[in-house]
This record gives structure tokens, C-alpha cells and sequence, in this order.
């Protein structure tokens, strides 16, 4: 065995080198089983994969159980890591109870999965037998014996200081003092310290010199504390998933360096190495020579982490439970758009303005009511960065901004020049105040007026320059450098600039997958989204996603400019795809947190245009107005009975107070996605549930656009869902809990108190009033098409295929809904054949009842909007 050692300590050096894991192929596995690399990348599959704040992307948090059928994933999850999956069982029967999930739905699911014969002693166990829904995960078990043999908490003893060295090596600006760092990593740097300073992080001789000696590796660290290599992954599994926020951060950058600005090398295995050795210092320091290795008394045989999960009874009800409460939802929303009207394939040529809206189901709100101020008006959805993928460097920034989904590359980088006002600074948050001589002349100087200004924002809250304002990524009076004029110019390995055939395939691009491909209006309006909001470290959560967690200002702006480019309208021309020179296109961002509106570039509306575009302003801000009144009823502090602009002024003063917890509530309560002309859902009242991607069957009969409009819906879209569902239902674990406690760390995550682990997921303001539901995508296409669609691509596949996202093909000659599942289409015929009819929205946002109540009333008249039970 000493051999072995040796020969394992020389590989994992060689691989470990300068603080960096580096698989080789010549990795010679010596020991009986154990592979340090193999064990790692092992547990980084089932991590966190949260990137820091400034990057908030939504994602699936069961994102390594997505090879799975989505039951089989879950309860796979939650027998091997305790995570609650569902909602609990006393949960299920009280929305049973309130007829949110229905009978009706109930008797079709049961029957359809158990049959006829079956569905009787189903549906009794569903409502009324009792059963033990605890379920003891696998793991932590071997690590607990510390605890149970020792009565001694190893994580307490040790994570406090581990949590406050990673994030002082990892810290973004926060600290007042850098950590001392060493170009070779974060191992390097400690021993740094540990050779510098006089009395450094251990506490015992023999610590300080296994870390010392280069030649020491994890395997002699597990073998002191483990003993038994068959125990090695098992302790490794339960010591990293006792801080699965920390080790999901580090596997993180360690994969994706540049997710960091100011950035740091590290990786697992550090962490690994350095937590290995404060246990080994917290025991000898405690027990002297009085402990021997966890296994030494506790017997080790097959005990398998991973080993296959037997679904039992109760998983089996949970699951018949899940599906009655999603089709509950799904049923009302077809049958919903099955009350529409079949739409003639002809384009009114009397279009008022069009306007592009990112496809987040909080856009789909303002879409309705714009197009209720104006019906004349036609509006579309697309995902935000509207096609123009690229890097933004504002003018005197150090670090340019990634403005595009997460898995994108881009080569281009936008550069921001002739900015015409520098960024304001808050004098409370001079770093001089933290100096020990300067702070204490601040506190004197400016401690009580800074005490008087915090008591005057709670009755007048205003923007200031400590709050993130979704209007202040850009200067709207600066230049950007879009057009390249065909020149290469690189900066950090950059192009700087798009060339005329770049802009032209990408305004061409977007135009067709949505549609617009002729009868343009005059003014056509690409509209971005992004959310101010004060003291709230997740406000990047509420951004644009396909923006990697930022407002999208810049990309509608540039998407704008060139559209408008007069090369790229020659280029588009000879191509055959027409942009009249009578149009022209308007950037522009929504707020969706003080629900205010701003659009770019309006010096440079032709004269003729620029007032109908003033007219038009006065629509937008007449749709805000319904707009922030809708969203006002789900805020306990705002009178929705309020005149418009009193609503309209609470709904910004949420947006920029510190003492809001709740500026908005982000993508609560989302549920749908429609892929299709806005026809097939402009009657329907969705309650800004759903996703709205515009596409036309018509332009695309093959299903050639509909490839690339929808590989974005499942990890975009699906991964918002998914986020959103496991938080809810176990804010503990996958989600952040409430944000009250919550401090920043770094600037890259937040903890509850100074020691606590990095919380992932979203915080309970976030999600309280969501119904976790699966995504239903509803695409508007022959079903053979969108198969051959989602079949062409395996990522995509998987999504639908293991039904983590549900999916409808709605046939727009048949007028038929098909059901996705098993990997084939079948026809899907709506339970419920009646449907609410309101004359007037409004009244739902006054009055909860009606959105509550069960009361269906025959949708006979078909000139009147319909409105679906939520």
C-alpha cells in the first residue's frame, strides 16, 4: 500500500499543479478503485451551478437528473439528497379542496395511468390514506459519525473559518484588504500565509506540515480521516454537500473563470485539500492522539450512494397528485385558446406601429394592454437580446458586460464613446469611510445626515446612485461603435463592430423567425426589459436572461441601428427580404419593476415620423398605467382601487426602497409558453403566466426556423420554470429562503449571517405566490413537424422527451391540440368546454374573487376577451 501511495501522491501533483485539476489521459489510477479526478467530476455533476450575482441565470437546479424521466429525477434527487420535490401531500388535497386541482382532471389522470380497474383504490390513497412522506437521504450518513461517535460537530468547527477564507480569496471589491495572492492559486496562496505570517489558519504541528509538504496529497489526507479507500467518495460526497452552495461556487469558476472580473484560480480539488486538513487540524487539536480514522470502528461494505431508488407508494400518489394539479392549469389554458377564432391568412395593411417585446411572460401583460390602447397596433415576441449577441464596454469601464444567453460565445465587442455624463457616486459608500482615520472623520461628518436620509427614503423613496437603475447601463446621449465599416479591429481578442453582411444576417434572422417578413409599419420598436431596485442582491434575477442577467437597453438599441443601417437594407434588398425605407426602428427598454419606459435614439427619428412616434409614447404610457394597476393586486400594500397614477407612482416608489423586499416579484407564477402568431392567444386573459414567442407556421412550412426558434425554450424558459418550481417547493434547500437575513458576499453570492454556505436558487419573496407546475410549451405547427424539430437536436430533445417541460402541438389547420409523450403525438382534447367571459378586465385586478372563483361562464360571445381560471 505504501507504494501505491507514493505513486498516488506524484499523480495528483502533476494534475494538481499550481492549485489547477488537469485530467490527462495518462492519469494512472494506483489505488484500489479510488480516482481523485473521476470522484471529483463526479461530484461537480450533482452541484450547484450557479454563476455569481452579477450573472444570474436561471437554470434547472436538478440539472444532473435531467437524463431522467422527470419523476425518476426527482425522487432520485430526493432519496439521495433529502431535497422535497413536491409539494407536500396536505397540500394537494387543500388546492383539491378549492377546486384548483379539479376532479374531472383528477378521475382522467388516474384512469390514463392506472386504468379503469385501478383508479378507485388510487384516487382513495390520494385522498385519504396517511402516510409517512419522510424520507432520510443517503447523504451525510457516514460524515454524521463523527457527531454520533465523537459527539463532535466537525462542520462547525470547521466551515466557519473555510467559508470566511474562500470569500476573502474570492472577494470582488467588498473587502477592505485584498487577500495576499499567488499567481500559482489558491493552495499557493495559502501556504503563503501559512509560511508568512505568525500564527496562520492551523492550530496543530502536524497540519501545518502536511500542508507544507508538496508531496502530500488528498489520498493521505482521506486515509488519515476515512481509513477505508471504499469509503473515500462517500465521505468526499457527504463533506462537499454539507456546503453545497461554497463547492457549486468553486466548480463553477473553476470551469468558468471569466466569470469572475477580478479573477482568481482555484478549483474543487483546493477546497477538497484545504478541508481535508482543517479537519484533520480541528480533530488533533481537540482529541490529541485520542481518534483513529471514521472507518476504523464502523464497519464499511456496499453501502452505494447512487444506488437505484425503488419508487414506493407515496412517491407514486405525489406524482398523480403533480400531474392532476398541472393539467388542471394546462386543460383551462387550451381550452382557452381552443375558444379563438381560426385566423384568416391575410395581414392588416392599417398597422398603426409594431413593436418587439422580449418573450418574458411579464411582457405579456403590457403587450395586452398596448394592443387594448390600440388595436390597430401588432406586437411580437422574441427572446431579448433580439439576435445580436456581443460583449458592451461602457466608456471609462474596465470590464465589458456579456449581453446574450449564457451558452453564446460572442466574438464582438460593442464599445460605448462621446458619453456626454459620468456615473454618479453616493458619498455614503466612499471607500474613505471604511479607512480607520478617514472613517471616523465620515461618521462624525456625515453619520447623522446619512441616519436622516435612510428614515426619508421610507416615505420618499427616489433613484440614487446606490440603486441598481435598469436605465443606467448605457448613456443614452453616447455613441456605440456598431458598424465596422468592414474593418477588423480586435480588442481582447474582440472584434470590435459587426461588418454590413454581419448586421444584415442577423436583422434578417430575427425578422423571419418571427414573422415580420412584410406589410411593415412605419415605426417598428424593439423593446427591451431590465428591473431597477434598491437593497435586493438578486435584482439580476429579475433582468433579462437571454442577457445573461442584465437589461437589454443596448442590444434593442443595437439591434435599431442596424436595421435602420442603409448598407444593410441594400444587402437585405438584393437578398429579396424588403425593408421599406418609409420604416424605421426604435430601441427601447420597459422597467418591469417601476413599470417607466425610455427609448434611445429619438433624435434621429426621420421628421415625418416623430409625431406619430410622440402619439405612440402616449399609448406606451397609457398601457403602463394598466399595466402597473394588473400587477398592483398581488401587492398587499397598494389600494388597486386607486386612481391610475397614484397605482402607477406606489408601483415606482416600490422600485427604488430600501425597505421593499418585494420590488417585483419576477417571474412568479410563470407556467406557459406559446410558440405562434399572437392571434391564437390575443383573446386570451393569461395573467402573465406565459411566454410569448412569436413565429409563423405560414413563412416556415418545413419547420427550417422553428429549429432555431425553439433550442432556446427549454433552457431558457425551462430552466426559469424549473428554478422557480424547485425553490418553491423546498426554499430550504434549492432555493435562497428569505432574503431578510441574507448578506452579500463578495459580491458573488449571498449567505445567511457571516458564516453561513452561499445560498443557490431564489429567495421566498421571489416565489411565494408561484404554483409549481411544469413549463407547457404549446407550438403552432403540424405535430410531424415539430417532432422532426426537437428530434433534429439531442439537448433539445431531452427536454421534452424526459418531460421536464410538457409540449402541445397545436395544428393550425386542423385546429387540434396534440400531446407530446413517450416520443409521439397524440391527440388532446380539452376537458373543459366552457370558459369565463369578462367585458372588462380591470375588474379582475380589483376584485380577487373573480380570479378565484369557480363560476364558468359559456364563452358565447365571441367579440369579448376570454378569460382562464388561474
Amino acid at each position: 500500500m505504501a507504494r501505491k501511495i507514493i505513486q498516488q501522491n506524484k499523480t495528483e501533483n502533476a494534475q494538481h499543479k499550481n492549485g489547477h485539476s488537469v485530467l490527462t489521459h495518462a492519469h494512472i489510477n494506483v489505488s484500489d478503485g479510488f480516482d481523485i479526478d473521476t470522484v471529483l467530476h463526479h461530484i461537480k455533476h450533482y452541484l450547484p451551478s450557479q454563476t455569481p450575482l452579477k450573472d444570474f441565470i436561471h437554470h434547472n437546479s436538478l440539472h444532473a437528473f435531467q437524463d431522467k424521466l422527470f419523476y425518476e429525477g426527482i425522487f432520485t434527487a430526493a432519496t439521495i439528497f433529502g431535497y422535497q420535490v413536491t409539494l407536500e401531500l396536505k397540500d394537494y388535497r387543500q388546492l383539491y379542496l378549492e377546486g384548483r386541482i379539479r376532479k374531472d382532471v383528477v378521475n382522467e389522470v388516474v384512469e390514463k395511468r392506472k386504468g379503469i380497474i385501478s383508479a378507485d383504490f388510487w384516487k382513495s390513497c390520494m385522498l385519504e390514506k396517511s402516510y409517512d412522506c419522510h424520507l432520510p437521504p443517503r447523504i451525510g450518513w457516514l460524515r454524521s459519525h463523527w457527531n454520533t461517535r465523537l459527539n463532535f460537530d466537525i462542520d462547525n468547527k470547521v466551515q466557519p473559518l473555510l467559508f470566511r477564507i474562500l470569500s476573502s480569496y474570492l472577494d470582488q471589491g467588498i473587502a477592505i484588504q485584498k487577500f495576499p495572492l499567488n499567481a500559482n492559486g489558491f493552495l499557493a496562496s495559502i501556504r503563503d500565509l501559512q509560511n508568512n505570517s505568525g500564527e496562520g489558519f492551523f492550530k496543530t504541528k502536524r497540519a501545518k506540515d502536511l500542508l507544507l509538504n508538496e508531496g502530500i496529497g488528498v489520498y493521505e489526507l482521506l486515509m488519515i480521516l476515512v481509513g477505508n479507500e471504499s469509503a473515500f467518495e462517500h465521505y468526499l460526497f457527504d463533506q462537499q454537500f454539507s456546503h453545497r452552495g461554497w463547492s457549486g461556487m468553486v466548480a463553477t469558476l473553476e470551469a468558468r473563470p471569466d466569470a469572475l472580473l477580478d479573477k482568481r484560480k482555484i478549483s474543487l480539488y483546493d477546497v477538497v485539500f484545504l478541508e481535508l486538513l482543517l479537519e484533520i487540524d480541528a480533530l488533533d487539536f481537540y482529541f490529541k492522539n485520542r481518534w483513529v480514522p471514521l472507518t476504523n470502528e464502523l464497519p464499511i461494505n456496499s453501502y452505494d450512494l447512487f444506488a437505484p431508488v425503488q419508487k414506493g407508494e407515496v412517491m407514486e400518489v405525489l406524482s398523480l397528485w403533480q400531474d392532476a394539479f398541472e393539467w388542471s392549469y394546462y386543460d383551462d389554458v387550451l381550452s382557452g385558446l381552443s375558444k379563438g377564432k381560426a385566423i384568416a391568412p391575410t395581414v392588416s395593411a392599417n398597422t398603426s406601429f409594431q413593436a418587439m417585446f422580449c418573450i418574458d411572460e411579464r411582457e405579456c401583460s403590457l403587450r395586452r394592454h398596448i394592443e387594448s390602447v390600440d388595436p390597430n397596433c401588432e406586437t411580437f415576441g422574441s427572446p431579448g437580446f433580439f439576435g445580436v449577441e456581443f460583449y458592451f464596454k461602457p466608456e471609462h469601464g474596465k470590464f465589458a458586460d456579456k449581453l446574450c444567453p449564457a451558452p453564446v460565445q460572442p466574438a464582438y465587442l460593442i464599445k460605448e464613446v462621446n458619453t456626454s455624463k459620468h456615473l454618479e457616486k453616493d458619498i455614503l459608500f466612499d471607500k474613505q469611510s471604511y479607512h480607520p482615520g478617514k472613517g471616523w472623520l465620515y461618521s462624525l461628518g456625515i453619520g447623522f445626515w446619512a441616519g436622516i436620509t435612510l428614515v426619508k427614503n421610507l416615505f420618499f423613496p427616489k433613484m440614487s446612485p446606490a440603486i441598481s437603475n435598469a436605465f443606467g447601463h448605457m448613456d443614452a446621449n453616447g455613441s456605440l461603435t456598431i458598424d465596422s465599416d468592414d474593418k477588423m479591429v480586435l480588442e481582447d481578442s474582440l472584434r470590435v463592430g459587426f461588418t454590413t453582411e454581419d448586421m444584415a444576417n442577423r436583422v434578417e434572422k430575427l425578422l423571419r423567425s418571427i414573422g415580420l417578413v412584410s406589410d411593415f409599419a412605419p415605426l417598428v420598436y424593439a423593446v427591451a426589459h431590465g428591473s431597477s431596485s434598491a437593497n435586493n442582491p438578486h435584482h439580476g434575477a429579475h433582468d433579462c436572461g437571454a442577457c445573461s442577467g442584465r437589461p437589454g437597453s443596448i442590444n434593442a438599441r443595437v439591434f435599431a441601428a442596424m436595421a435602420n443601417n442603409e448598407k444593410v437594407r441594400t444587402l437585405l434588398n438584393e437578398r429579396g427580404f424588403e425593408i421599406p425605407s418609409s420604416t424605421y426602428f426604435v430601441g427601447g427598454m420597459h422597467d418591469t419593476a417601476s413599470d417607466m419606459i425610455e427609448f434611445s435614439d429619438v433624435a434621429y427619428i426621420p421628421e415625418v415620423l416623430k409625431e406619430l412616434h410622440k402619439s405612440n409614447v402616449i399609448k406606451f404610457e397609457q398601457a403602463l398605467n394598466k399595466n402597473a394597476k394588473e400587477r398592483s393586486r398581488r401587492f398587499a400594500s397598494i389600494n388597486s382601487k386607486d386612481v391610475l397614477g397614484n397605482i402607477r407612482k406606489a408601483i415606482n416608489n416600490r422600485s427604488v426602497s430600501f425597505f421593499e423586499p418585494r420590488p417585483e416579484l419576477g417571474h412568479g407564477t410563470n407556467s406557459v409558453c406559446i410558440v405562434g402568431r399572437r392571434d391564437i392567444s390575443k383573446h386570451l386573459f393569461l395573467d402573465r403566466r406565459a411566454f410569448l414567442n412569436s413565429y409563423d407556421y405560414r413563412t416556415d412550412p418545413e419547420g427550417k426556423i422553428l429549429v432555431d426558434v425553439l433550442k432556446p425554450i427549454g433552457p431558457v424558459c425551462g430552466g426559469i420554470n424549473l428554478e422557480y418550481y424547485f425553490s418553491r417547493v423546498d426554499n430550504h434547500k434549492l432555493g435562497a429562503g428569505t432574503k431578510l437575513p441574507h448578506n452579500v458576499v463578495g459580491l458573488i453570492g449571498v449567505s445567511n449571517g457571516c458564516d453561513g454556505d452561499l445560498r443557490p436558487g431564489l429567495p421566498v419573496q421571489m416565489i411565494e405566490v408561484h404554483d409549481p407546475v411544469r413549463l407547457l410549451v404549446v407550438v403552432e405547427h403540424r405535430p410531424e413537424i415539430v417532432l422532426q424539430c426537437i428530434q433534429s437536436n439531442s439537448a433539445m430533445y431531452e427536454w421534452f422527451i424526459n418531460e421536464w417541460v410538457h409540449l402541445i402541438a397545436f395544428d393550425p389547420i386542423e385546429r387540434k391540440f396534440f400531446h407530446f409523450k413517450n416520443g409521439s403525438f397524440t391527440e388532446y382534447i380539452p376537458l373543459r368546454n366552457h370558459v369565463r367571459v369578462l367585458e372588462n378586465s380591470e375588474k379582475l385586478f380589483e376584485d380577487a374573487s373573480l380570479m378565484e372563483s369557480a363560476h364558468i361562464v359559456d364563452a358565447t360571445k365571441e367579440n369579448l376577451p376570454v378569460f382562464v381560471l388561474n
